[in-house]
């Protein structure tokens, strides 16, 4: 289960398409680190997420020839459905904008998943986010796992009401509430190709 926000904003071909695009980027000290993550997510119409995603499927290596895919996963609930979320490294600002030049002159990329897909979008998001100072981002031994792992919805539920009674647990929330400005949890459901599961 991901607790997060998500995704993209790109230049469209010659097909016009009304799509709504928000980006936030992060502020502060951790722009200095150089590497940050791009979440993106797609809002998708009902009757295409099948489609979209096994186009995705077939057409990931064209894709991950220009940037580290971390992981890929379909919206199983939370917020709205419909949606897949990927998350994309980047060295720094400058290899972004390297990757984003490149796809936009990767006629392969274009004319096989682009624009084919382009109308079945209705959504787009992007976000750009840094790990915290005590994380590391890993493959768990587990093959199933996500951001925040849990076994199942109801091992999540379990966990928290156990934390709930941890007063660690509740003495660290309390002290960093005042830095919380939004948050948003969905349980996600990683794609046959994501390389996080």
């Amino acid at each position: 289960m991901l607790p997060l926000r998500s995704v993209l904003a790109r230049a469209l071909t010659s097909r016009t398409l009304a799509l709504q695009v928000c980006s936030s980027f992060a502020t502060g000290p951790r722009q200095n680190d150089g590497m940050f993550y791009e979440f993106r997510t797609y809002s998708l119409k009902p009757s295409k997420m099948n489609e979209f995603l096994e186009n995705f499927k077939k057409n990931v290596h064209l894709r991950t020839a220009h940037s580290e895919l971390v992981g890929y996963w379909s919206v199983e609930f939370g917020g709205r459905i419909n949606k897949v979320f990927h998350i994309w490294k980047y060295e720094n600002f400058a290899h972004r904008t390297a990757v984003r030049k490149a796809l936009a002159k990767d006629k392969e990329w274009q004319e096989q998943f682009l624009i084919p897909n382009l109308a079945l979008i209705d959504k787009q998001e992007n976000e750009i986010t840094y790990l915290v100072p005590w994380c590391k981002l890993e493959k768990p031994p587990k093959e199933v796992h996500v951001l925040w792992w849990n076994e199942s919805a109801d091992s999540r539920a379990a966990g928290r009401h156990q934390s709930h009674e941890d007063p660690r647990v509740v003495a660290a929330v309390r002290e960093s509430v005042n830095y919380l400005v939004s948050q948003q949890n969905m349980l996600l459901i990683p794609a046959s190709f994501s390389p996080l599961k």
